[in-house]
């Protein structure tokens, strides 16, 4: 009988039951990418974090209930607190390799936990159609990133009333949607939408941010800004743009610990 340990992470938050729950299993070597799988399909959570120890960082790799993906922002922060605060890592930065994102570093300052992450390239295109069927309101603006469409609009209230229509978002081409305003009390607010990777509304979605941060400090002239999430259980985030990198910022706490058992 093999046992893993397994442990439920909030990123993003500084309470339980908010931000965006993520698992997160060290190992001490890979198994094979089918139980991996079967792992996240088993927590149900949006990512489950895998993570080993090689020399002097750690390879690491993210799972939705359905498919590996390339980055995923809140587990990674998830996997820094654990190593952090439950693995004993001494040191205040965290080198992570994932074999499809290159390095990652969480650096560690008091309870927030920083993230720097490449940046992602946009590209403005047009407004087809297909889009208007996504959302019960029109967006302004639609760029293309790496994986998903970013959807601009005009204020916040409308990040806040948007219904999405999920079978029209999976037709698309791409991982999921963001969709972004200006923020009333902060820089910029957000969501996102990943239905084709089994994610119908992710809470808060540390990726999405190497995509909205570009975009952000170009129309508001900044470098350093605050941001929330405005799923139902919220993210807040601090976010700077350091040209091919972007600096995201939060909190984590611990929800549970536990053990997986493998036949």
């Amino acid at each position: 009988m093999k046992k893993i340990k397994i442990f439920q992470i909030d990123a993003f938050t500084d309470k339980v039951f908010s931000g965006n729950p993520a698992a997160v299993c060290p190992l001490e070597e890979w198994l094979d990418t089918d139980i991996l799988q079967k792992i996240a399909m088993e927590n149900n959570l949006a990512e489950t974090a895998f993570y080993v120890k090689q020399e002097h960082q750690f390879q690491i790799r993210w799972f939705t209930p359905s498919t590996e993906v390339d980055l995923c922002g809140h587990a990674t922060l998830a996997a820094a607190f654990v190593l952090f605060h439950l693995e004993h890592y001494k040191e205040n930065i965290l080198r992570f390799f994932s074999p499809r994102s290159g390095e990652l570093t969480v650096t560690r300052k008091g309870e927030l936990l920083t993230l720097d992450f490449p940046t992602d390239s946009l590209q403005q295109v047009s407004i087809k159609s297909e889009f208007y069927h996504c959302f019960n309101i029109k967006p302004t603006m639609v760029f293309k990133g790496k994986t998903d469409f970013l959807f601009i609009y005009e204020k916040e209230e409308d990040i806040v009333q948007i219904q999405p229509v999920f079978e029209k978002i999976s037709e698309l081409d791409c991982r999921g949607v963001i969709v972004s305003a200006k923020g009333t009390n902060v820089d910029f607010v957000s969501r996102f939408f990943a239905p084709k990777v089994a994610i119908p509304e992710d809470p808060v979605t540390g990726s999405a941010h190497t995509t909205l941060i570009p975009y952000w400090s170009a129309q508001l002239h900044k470098t350093e800004m605050s941001a929330i999430q405005l799923s139902e259980r919220k993210g807040y985030l601090h976010c700077k743009y350091n040209n091919d990198r972007v600096e995201i910022s939060g909190q984590a706490k611990l929800y549970l610990s536990g053990e997986i058992y493998l036949d």
